[in-house]
């Protein structure tokens, strides 16, 4: 293990569907950032998600290569996390179990963060150095009063962009002159997916799964519907896949005008056309009514509402959000993410010891309240 001193590099990797984010840190400040693409038909050749580690680790290689990038003294590797087993927020050593979990996907969902712990973990074993995880899809910290349906055995839980909503409330909240664990925020992340968050006191209590169709619709997600016209969608002779892939793949802008491009949506909606105006203006309006309900969750006691992600780099939707909402709290936006940023300070706050590492348990932190009998 390489010893810790006052400079730190950090290399940090975030697998995407088409693409791996990849940068080098140092103290925080950034050296260096590329988004490698990937051939999707080359992706299209492996069977599972995990198959495409090594041609991945390979893209990732002949880039860093080709650009000269030096990763001696690396302090430490953060992957996007992924495919884990729910768990509280914060920094989480790479370790044996960890690494199994998201290689299989131990949470059912298969997506490209699993590759996440799995790129981490190879480069650091090569650069001596620890590799972590840092507040992954599956980090839930919700209140027990949150998970509650009204039907027996079936619970809430969340996926949500914890590590960018995270990330802005702890940047927003520093800007303040405080800590995040001394704010109470609703938090938004909108962009493929549109996460709404409640944090108080530096736990997320309540948000949306927006793996399982909660809250808003977005460009592939098609959202909360009512459960009634659901069920009967899914007794029309459709199959599980094709019901499931509307919750992440084929919801949303995609189901209503055949196109996930929220630009071409809002641009469409500015010139007139009906239906793209009714899709990007009820997308706003679901958005503006789960802010409300964060802002119930936490009593009304809101320090700010922090809007992040790719699409609030739009001005209308910026605008009819605080027109909406600024009544609850003053509304701030924060266009684009940090998640790579994000990782890098996660692990800054681990090797520094301002944050205690986690180890993985994968025991999920909610056990469907298995002590309560009738």
């Amino acid at each position: 293990m390489r010893k810790v001193n006052d400079t730190m590099k950090i290399l940090t990797i975030n697998p995407g569907s088409t693409s791996t984010k990849i940068a080098v840190f140092e103290d925080g400040q950034t050296l260096y950032s590329a988004n490698v693409s990937h051939d999707a038909s080359e992706l299209a050749k492996y069977a599972s998600i995990s198959d495409q580690l090594p041609y991945r680790e390979r893209t990732i290689r002949a880039l860093l290569a080709e650009n000269g990038v030096n990763l001696d003294g690396t302090a430490a590797v953060v992957g996007r996390g992924g495919g884990l087993i729910a768990m509280e927020g914060g920094v989480y050593a790479v370790d044996a179990l960890l690494l199994d979990h998201a290689a299989k996907g131990a949470n059912g969902v298969q997506h490209p963060a699993q590759l996440g712990p799995q790129l981490a973990r190879t480069f650091s074993g090569e650069l001596g150095c620890p590799a972590f995880v840092v507040n992954p899809p599956d980090t839930d910290e919700l209140q027990d009063v949150a998970r509650m349906t009204g039907i027996r055995g079936v619970y809430r839980n969340v996926h949500l962009h914890a590590l960018n909503l995270k990330e802005t409330a702890i940047r927003h909240a520093q800007g303040m002159g405080r800590q995040y664990e001394d704010c109470n925020f609703v938090v938004c992340h909108i962009g493929g997916g549109v996460s709404v968050s409640a944090h108080r006191k530096g736990r997320m209590i309540d948000g949306c799964d927006i793996v399982g169709g909660e809250g808003p619709m977005a460009p592939t997600r098609c959202g909360a519907v009512p459960a009634s016209a659901l069920i009967d969608y899914c007794f029309s002779g459709v199959d599980k896949k094709t019901a499931k892939a509307l919750c992440t793949k084929t919801g949303g802008f995609v189901s209503l005008l055949g196109t996930a491009d929220a630009i071409q949506v809002s641009e469409r909606a500015a010139g007139g056309e009906r239906l793209a105006w009714l899709a990007w203006n009820g997308m706003i309006y679901q958005i503006v009514k789960e802010i409300g309900a964060m802002a119930a969750a936490l009593h009304g006691q809101v320090d700010g509402i922090l809007l992040g992600g790719g699409m609030v780099h739009n001005k209308d939707l910026v605008a009819q959000i605080t027109g909406a909402c600024s009544f609850i709290a003053p509304v701030s936006a924060y266009p684009g993410e940090f998640e790579m940023e994000a990782m890098a300070a996660g692990a800054l706050r681990a090797l520094k010891g301002e944050e205690a590492v986690r180890q993985y348990t994968g025991v999920s932190v909610f056990q469907a309240f298995k002590a309560l009998t009738r």
